[in-house]
Order: structure tokens, then sequence, then C-alpha cells
């Protein structure tokens, strides 16, 4: 019997120690990337993209790369504790930068438990690629198709979109219009209609009562 307890107790111990060690295991964090940068310009590593997405977005970033830069996409499916996602960014810029001769990197970058998006670049870049600018491609440009329904394809591509414009000399076509939603017409009464209609019910009745209950008095003792 004794033996039989401690057996179970390690087994206990070891699913206790096995289930915290997931999470931790899918947190993600800049020292598990590869010291060099990857051949593949997406990095798909939430897995949230089809294999004709990649191959799409893989096309679109090395079209960026004709205006001398290295543009790459990086999904995650959750960041390592205390990370945030620009954070992360500027981590990985450090990691894979410092190589003679390798253009500047920008990286697109995606956490798909938080539907979140950031952009960073190499300072190399800034006068072309402002901060402000990557700054709202992320929060704004490329986190409302993430939030709208898990847009991940979407997200991306309106995100090489606005910063092609940009690099190509256009104007900033800015962070995309918030649609706002309207009530279709229904004849289904609303709380406040409902509630209103029961009070206008009650002053009838109220009103009918004082009438009629003075009057029936009244002709009752007058015979």
């Amino acid at each position: 019997m004794l033996r039989i307890s401690k057996l179970l107790a390690v087994l206990s111990a070891t699913a206790l120690s096995l289930w915290l060690l997931v999470p931790t295991a899918l947190a993600v964090a800049p020292v598990d990337f590869p010291s060099v940068r990857p051949s593949d310009p997406v990095l798909d590593g939430a897995e949230v993209l089809s294999r004709s997405s990649r191959t799409e977005l893989n096309s679109r970033l090395q079209e960026l790369d004709q205006q001398r830069l290295d543009a790459r996409l990086i999904t995650v499916r959750r960041l390592d504790y205390g990370l945030t996602l620009n954070s992360f960014g500027e981590q990985l810029l450090e990691r894979w930068s410092g190589t003679a001769g390798e253009a500047p990197l920008l990286l697109m970058l995606i956490e798909a438990q938080n539907k979140q998006a950031a952009v960073v670049a190499d300072s190399a870049l800034s006068s072309r690629l402002p901060v402000e600018l990557l700054r709202s491609t992320g929060r704004t440009t490329m986190s409302q198709p993430l939030r709208d329904g898990d847009r991940y394809r979407q997200a991306s591509l309106d995100g090489i979109e606005r910063l092609d414009v940009v690099l190509n000399g256009g104007e900033d076509p800015g962070p995309p219009v918030e649609v706002e939603r309207t009530t279709l017409p229904t004849n289904i009464p609303t709380k406040e209609e409902t509630e209103e209609s029961n009070a206008f019910t009650w002053v009838i009745v109220l009103l009918v009562v004082g009438t009629i209950v003075p009057m029936a008095t009244w002709w009752v003792f007058s015979r």
C-alpha cells in the first residue's frame, strides 16, 4: 500500500510539472530564434497562415526588399513573461543585425494570443519609415483585422500595403476608417419602450379608477 502511495505521488508530481511547463514551452523569446536571419521572410510560428497565404506574403515582402531593406513577417502564439511585442521586436532586431553588408531590417510582428501587432525597423530606416508610422501601422492597420475576426492574412497585407505606399514616396494613407455599426430597424420594442408603454397603461388605469370610484360612491349614497 505504501509503495502504491509513493507511485501515485510521483505520478501526480510529474503531471503537475508537465502542466506547468506547457505554457512556458509555448511562450516565445528572441533567444528561441536562430542567431542569423532565416532564409524564409515569413516565420509563421503561431500557425495562423495557410500555405497559399504564406506564398502570397513572401512575394509581397520581397517586393518591399526592392526598397533596399529586408522585410520580414513573424507570428507567435504568445510572448515570454515580461516581453511586449515591441520589446520582442527590438531584441530580435539586435539579434539579427550587425553583419556587414546586410540590408536594414523591417519586422512585422503578430501575437495570436492577444490579437495584437507591431512593426519595428532598423534605425537606418527612420528617415523613410518614422516611428510614428510604424507604431500606427501595428496598432491600427494590422490590429483591426485581427480584432474583427482573426484575419491574419489581411492584417499582414494591409500593413505591407501602407508601408509600401510610403516607401515609394506616396503620402501615408493613414489608419483604416472605423466602420460605424448601425442597428437595423426592428418591430421588437426595446426595454425602454416596454417600460414606457407599461407606465402609460398604469396612468390610464389610475385615471379611470379615480373617475369611476367617486362617481359610483356618490350614486350609491345619493339613493
